[in-house]
């Protein structure tokens, strides 16, 4: 038992183990862990590891709202582990995964959120600026659980004049509510609830009623480039 595992509730006991698309056993999501962690002492905390791994998944996989994969392989974490950029949803799996790879409990959440700062050019492809199945992480540490999302980058937010989201290991690291200048930027309207592995197929089946011209980007998008990888939103907002 880790430390992390001490007061645990017993119905998060589960949320260790490895699960379809949360390959908290896989190589290539040990291998993620092994570098991220590299830099820690011998006797850093489960703390200590949280904080790093939530910082490697949000910096090291850029954010990209554009890539979403449309078949359900490419969300397994042993998949996102080699990705450079991702959306909300493979981040959080990843960041599950990599906190279950170190023995620390982690749920994935699913919320709709309402972003006010939307591109034009996503809200256009989405039509909406309504995200729904927003991917986040609970995990738990000494037994308190805390919600963090991984999902943009440090550069992306300072390109963007979004307050980066950090997580010191001791309070939640989930709500973009204001940008740097104090605007509204990202609202949680819908709880979606937490989950032992990915609903991918409920989440696919959502996305592609939702957003059907963003479905069609993605499915031309992809028969062009087969990595999926290569729409980077911070060069596509650029131009």
């Amino acid at each position: 038992m880790t430390e992390s595992n001490v007061g645990l509730p017993a119905d998060a006991e589960r949320f260790v183990l490895p699960s379809h698309f949360v390959e908290s056993d896989s190589l290539e999501v040990q291998g993620f862990v092994t570098s991220a962690l590299r830099d820690l002492p011998a006797d850093a905390t489960d703390r200590d590891k949280a904080i790093r791994l939530f910082e490697a998944v949000r910096d090291d996989i850029r954010y990209d709202p554009y890539c979403f994969a449309l078949d359900e392989e490419s969300y397994r974490a042993s998949k996102i582990a080699g990705a450079e950029a991702a959306f909300c949803v493979p981040k959080a799996i990843l960041l599950a995964a990599c906190l279950r790879a170190v023995g620390i409990p982690a749920a994935l959440g699913f919320a709709d959120v309402r972003n006010h700062l939307n591109t034009p050019k996503l809200q256009e492809l989405m039509g909406t600026d309504l995200f729904i199945y927003h991917g986040y992480v609970q995990l738990w540490l000494d037994g308190e659980p805390y919600k963090v999302t991984p999902a943009f980058n440090m550069e992306l937010c300072e390109r963007f004049g979004v307050k980066p989201l950090i997580f010191d290991g001791y309070h939640d690291a989930l709500f973009h509510e204001f940008d740097e200048e104090n605007q509204r930027h990202m609202e949680y309207v819908n709880d979606r609830g937490l989950y032992f592995d990915a609903p991918i197929a409920e989440f696919l089946t959502a996305f592609k009623a939702t957003y059907p011209k963003l479905e069609e980007f993605n499915r031309i998008r992809i028969s062009r480039d087969a990595s999926g990888y290569d729409s980077g939103f911070a060069k596509e907002e650029a131009t």
